[in-house]
């Protein structure tokens, strides 16, 4: 095979001028970042944080060098994983996150007029003030609406802990990395501990990885994980850009989400309940949401035996 292409790049050659963010998938494929300029860092006792500007995606927040979301397309990952929840739910007054450090999962949920009070527990407390500081474009102001608690402790602790019920909660934690703050918190005995402080009808959101067959291990796990608690686990995946793939995530509860998306009214719904609309989605997506995962992913779900527990935990990064 003739080797004198141009889109063939050979070993030892120079990426186009400037300095730029890879980001290793597998062995042999990765994304990268052209950096226009490093704006800040962070480096705490649980992970390091960089925040980049590029020349594509705007501002691009990386935590312990996986991308963490983009200025451009973030809305996407946090509409994602908050709106089908709070749409569904029949109570959402009171809703908690764990984790959700760059408070754009907080800013998301209180955009419901119904919300009466919203925690958030996050271990890192170096990485809330750099949130507070650095990312506006993803907070917008959410850390300091009246509604809104925000507690620097551990959030499995606090789950155990805590005497309030919960009518929406929603994961916003990093991937269980070996040694980080997070992997406890995709165990069996957490859902299980989970679902206590949950009220009737409550449900259960969380982001659960790529949504592509070659990183496709983390979502099966969590999917049978969830379901040895809860009666209805459902999947959905939406693309995000600054990822360069697909991603889940997870709606559990013990009510029936895919009855209620066929009863909801969807642009009655957003005009007396919310004080904007989702970017992300309109009265016929919403309705097809649980259909978003392909049939051969469907099926590795399907095949899937594992059940995530604290004696058998699950480790998972993006890169590698």
């Amino acid at each position: 095979m003739k080797s004198d292409f141009k889109w063939i790049k050979k070993k030892g050659e120079k990426m186009p001028t400037g300095n730029w963010f890879i980001e290793f998938f597998n062995r042999g494929e990765f994304h990268c970042h052209q950096i226009k300029k490093i704006i800040a860092t962070s480096k705490t006792e649980f992970q390091y944080a960089s925040l980049i500007e590029t020349s594509t995606f705007k501002k691009v927040l990386i935590i312990d060098g996986e991308t963490q979301s983009s200025e451009h397309d973030e809305f996407i990952y946090h509409e994602a994983l908050v709106w089908p929840s709070m749409l569904m739910s029949k109570k959402a007054e009171k809703a908690l996150i764990l984790g959700g450090g760059e408070g754009a999962t907080a800013r998301e949920i209180l955009c419901s007029k119904k919300i009466k009070k919203l925690i958030m527990v996050d271990i890192d407390h170096n990485i809330l003030k750099f949130a507070k500081k650095y990312l506006y474009s993803w907070h917008r102001n959410s850390f300091y609406d009246e509604r809104f608690t925000l507690l620097v402790q551990d959030a499995k602790k606090y789950v155990e802990n805590t005497k309030l019920k919960f009518d929406l909660i929603y994961s916003d934690l990093p991937s269980p990395i070996e040694g980080g703050p997070a992997y406890q918190l995709y165990t069996v005995e957490f859902y299980r501990q989970l679902k206590k402080i949950m009220s009737e009808n409550g449900i259960f959101a969380m982001q659960s990885g790529p949504g592509t067959p070659l990183q496709f291990e983390m979502h099966p796990f969590i999917f049978k994980t969830l379901s040895k608690v809860f009666k209805y686990v459902s999947s959905y995946s939406f693309f995000i850009p600054s990822y360069d793939m697909p991603w889940t995530f997870l709606t559990a509860s013990d009510m029936d989400l895919r009855t209620q998306i066929k009863k909801m009214d969807f642009k009655k719904k957003i005009k007396s309940d919310f004080l904007k609309s989702p970017r992300l989605f309109d009265s016929e997506n919403i309705v097809s949401l649980f259909n978003s995962i392909p049939l051969y992913l469907k099926k590795d779900i399907a095949k899937c035996k594992n059940i995530i527990s604290k004696d058998r935990p699950l480790f998972f990064t993006t890169s590698r």
